[in-house]
């Protein structure tokens, strides 16, 4: 029995309960995506202040710090990909339940470890405590944003066939709820604590607790729980969408098509857009006159409607071909990007909103339901590890590119700009992201 079958009867059985094991699975994959909010972005920001002041280092260098630490950690989540592949979801996310757990311990004795290391008066220290923020950075980024995420995805996905887009789009509500509230709650547990405290309770949330839930709960395959997927037998394909592969693919063929970048590439560019932006929020709406709460307050109605939207795509997802839904996507960056580089208290102002929630809503379901279904469950984990990879490593890149347009050109318009031509090419170019599947439906039937 390989190790990602073993115990999967402990503490229960699957199989035994009253009802398909794969809605647990939905309850279990959706607290798993939310368990990494520390790793996020929006979590890391909420203690940036703290780490500035207590470690002793400029804003610069704790981002410069961050950026490194990203990029670093895009580079192994391929190889964390394969070995989701090789022992499942349950043992890879208890192992990094426990990783995220240790390095939230370093982050909340950060300063003390540094300087340990050397005194602060030393003029080696800045050195020091920049490259140990890029050490913790790259784990927390790599178990959090990275594994975390990318196992409770792959998990929902594979326990799911013909409502795969259906139960994505169910968790991704309350994921996006769940991620909207975060800063705030992280914040509320640094006043009633400290921030060093904030993190070792959650260390000890995630390295204890989240790692009992995911030994408990977690199941990598419906087969190797004497189940299969959605509960029932499914063909190919269903309302002239094809929903189960012909063929597995691995992912040096998976990358060797033209569709899997036409997928990959707007989902990256978008994360840069949402990471650059977000992190310069209140200057690049200051360029406009806009004052810092009409800048923040964009967020409630774009989650409002994103999360509406992504339940919708979900839905839908399971009904048509996951093309359309990358045409919706490209469309709203495009306004979003022209929006936000001409951003008014007026128009533009809303056209952003509107154009903001219409990609935030499909980057889930383009993220999570793409891969199974146009390449299948074999090498999932992998195929999946190299997009995560490039998202990651694109996100870090979000914030340096509207730095530098505004450093080098005085607006940061010229950054929006640069990426709307990516997203015009590639809308170009989108009529091609067929699914490659179809190709092996022709060749079964004889077409």
């Amino acid at each position: 029995m390989q190790l990602k079958q073993r115990f999967n009867n402990f503490p229960f059985n699957p199989s035994k309960i009253p009802f398909f094991y794969g809605w647990v699975v939905v309850f279990a994959a959706t607290i798993g995506v939310l368990f990494s909010a520390p790793g996020q972005t929006t979590g890391v920001a909420t203690f940036t202040d703290y780490l500035i002041e207590n470690i002793g280092i400029s804003r610069d260098q704790i981002s410069t710090a961050y950026m490194f630490g990203t990029i670093g950690s895009s580079f192994i989540l391929t190889y964390a990909g394969q070995l989701y592949d090789k022992y499942g979801a349950r043992w890879v996310g208890m192992a990094v339940a426990l990783l995220m757990g240790f390095v939230l311990v370093l982050f909340s004795q950060s300063d003390r470890i540094i300087k340990a290391i050397v005194p602060q008066h030393s003029s080696a220290y800045v050195s020091v405590a920049i490259a140990t923020c890029i050490l913790f950075f790259f784990m927390l980024r790599f178990s959090g944003q990275g594994v975390i995420t990318m196992v409770s995805r792959n998990m929902l996905m594979k326990w799911f066939i013909a409502r795969r887009g259906l139960v994505n789009g169910i968790s991704s509500v309350f994921v996006s709820l769940g991620f909207s509230i975060a800063p705030l709650s992280f914040d509320l547990l640094i006043e009633g604590t400290s921030w060093r405290w904030a993190w070792l309770l959650m260390a000890m949330g995630i390295g204890i607790g989240f790692f009992l839930f995911v030994f408990i709960f977690f199941r990598d395959n419906p087969e190797d729980c004497d189940q299969i997927p959605d509960g029932e037998q499914h063909g190919n394909k269903e309302r002239d969408v094809i929903i189960r592969p012909f063929k597995q693919f691995t992912l040096k063929e998976a990358r060797s098509g033209l569709t899997f970048w036409l997928f990959v590439l707007p989902i990256a560019i978008y994360a840069m857009f949402i990471t650059g932006y977000v992190f310069h929020l209140v200057s690049v709406f200051a360029e406009a006159d806009i004052d810092k709460d009409k800048a923040l307050s964009v967020f409630i109605p774009i989650s409002l409607i994103s999360v509406t939207l992504a339940f919708a795509g979900g839905w839908i997802s399971d009904k048509i071909k996951l093309q359309y839904l990358l045409f919706l996507m490209l469309a709203g960056m495009i306004v979003a990007l022209i929006s936000l580089a001409r951003i008014n208290h007026g128009f533009y102002y809303y056209a952003f909103i509107i154009g903001s929630s219409i990609p935030s809503g499909m980057y889930n379901v383009l993220l999570s339901v793409t891969w199974p279904r146009f390449y299948g469950r074999d090498h999932l984990g992998k195929i999946t590890g190299f997009v995560m990879a490039i998202i990651v490593f694109a996100s870090a890149l979000g914030p340096i590119l509207f730095s530098l347009s505004h450093s080098h050109f005085g607006t940061y318009s010229h950054a929006s700009y640069l990426l709307l031509i990516a997203i015009l090419i590639l809308s170009a170019l989108a009529y091609k992201a067929h699914n490659p599947q179809d190709k092996y439906e022709s060749e079964r039937t004889g077409d």
